[in-house]
Formats: structure tokens, C-alpha cells, sequence
């Protein structure tokens, strides 16, 4: 016959059996901290580009610091068992998060490359755009952890506003390239540009669509 376990002995239970539990909200919201630090360096840079040069390191600084917040992320995950949300949608807001901090980065390091040597007024207004929408992001991340699922669809709406906003910059800004009298190196340049950072909006929009998603599954 096999013998019961005292308590005495199941109290000796080694806690290393147990798993420990990962805050993976913890680390999304410094993930989306880190995104919108980035976002206001972004916009100080344009507004002041004197120091772009400076301002330029600091943002791939960023971009960096957002790729292991990504890879911590990631390492957790593979290694939990219980999950506070669905693990596709742990892997998707991961993945989105990094895109919109890498692509920022991509148009930051084309103005290096491309040697710009005056924002355009477009591009600035772009920025901002994305600034505000970084922000809100953090908001409705942390109206989810506090299961405020209301206000989570709130923010998103406002994203989604934002992007679209984002979208119709875009476009001006195109036409006020090809119609603005420029040479088609300035204009390739640009084009460029304005097409990175219209896909980080695109990204952040698809943040949204995936708060929206968990949202749908727990409210």
C-alpha cells in the first residue's frame, strides 16, 4: 500500500515545483513606456534639429533597449504555462510593439543616410501624431490590466482616428512632393521617409485591433 504524505511533509514541498508567475503586463508597459520615450525624442529632434545628430543615437538607443523588452517577452512566454491573456495575442501586441519602435527607427536612420538638412513641415506633424498615439497606447494597456474594458475600446477608437489622420498626411505630403517643384532625388528621399512612418502609424493601428480582440474575449 502506498503511504499518505503528512502535512508536516507536504509543507517541505520544494517551491521550485511551482511556476513562477510572469507579469507580463509589467513588461508591456515598459516595452510601450520605452516606445513613447522614443516618440517624444522623435518629435524634440524635428522640432529642434539642431541636435539630430544627438537625438538620432538616442532613438536607436531605443530601438534597441524595445529589442530586448521583445526577446525578454518572448523567452517568458515560452517558458509559462498560465498566461494573463491568450498567448497568440502576448506574441502579436510583442511583435507589433517592436515593429512600430523599428520602423520609427528605419525613418530616423534614412534622414542619417539621406543627409537631411531641414524637416519638412509634414513630417513633423507626423510625428506628433505618432507621439500622441504612443501615449494612448499606454493607456489602453493599462485600462486592460485593470480590466477597465470600456475604456480600452475608447483609446483604440482614438488610435484608429489617429492613424487615419496619419494616412491623409501621408497622401498631402505626397502630393506636396511631386507637385512642389522639387528634384526627384529630394522627392525619392522624402517619399521614403514619409512611407516608414506612415507604417509605424499602421503598426500601432494593428496594437489597437489586437486590444480590441482581447477585449472582445473578456468583457
Amino acid at each position: 500500500m502506498f503511504r499518505k504524505s503528512t502535512a508536516k511533509e507536504i509543507q517541505y514541498i520544494p517551491m521550485a515545483l511551482f511556476p513562477k508567475k510572469i507579469d507580463f503586463f509589467e513588461i508591456f508597459d515598459r516595452a510601450l513606456d520605452n516606445l513613447a520615450k522614443a516618440t517624444n525624442v522623435l518629435v524634440d529632434m524635428l522640432n529642434n534639429f539642431e541636435t539630430f545628430e544627438k537625438k538620432a543615437k538616442a532613438i536607436y538607443e531605443f530601438e534597441q533597449d524595445g529589442d530586448m523588452l521583445t526577446h525578454d517577452i518572448m523567452k517568458e512566454l515560452n517558458k509559462t504555462f498560465l498566461t494573463p491573456i491568450d498567448r497568440e495575442d502576448i506574441h502579436s501586441l510583442a511583435a507589433r510593439i517592436d515593429d512600430v519602435l523599428d520602423l520609427i527607427w528605419a525613418a530616423v536612420d534614412r534622414m542619417v543616410v539621406y543627409k537631411i538638412e531641414k524637416p519638412t513641415r509634414e513630417v513633423i506633424s507626423i510625428a506628433e501624431d505618432l507621439q500622441m498615439t504612443a501615449d494612448i497606447l499606454k493607456k489602453a494597456l493599462r485600462e486592460l490590466r485593470a480590466k477597465q474594458y470600456a475604456h480600452v475600446q475608447e483609446h483604440c477608437i482614438e488610435i484608429n482616428r489617429l492613424e487615419n489622420r496619419i494616412d491623409r498626411k501621408y497622401r498631402d505630403a505626397l502630393g506636396q512632393l511631386v507637385n512642389g517643384g522639387h528634384d526627384p532625388v529630394y522627392i525619392i528621399k522624402w517619399k521614403d521617409i514619409y512611407q516608414l512612418f506612415e507604417d509605424a502609424s499602421d503598426r500601432a493601428e494593428d496594437i489597437a485591433n489586437v486590444l480590441e480582440g482581447i477585449v472582445l474575449k473578456h468583457a
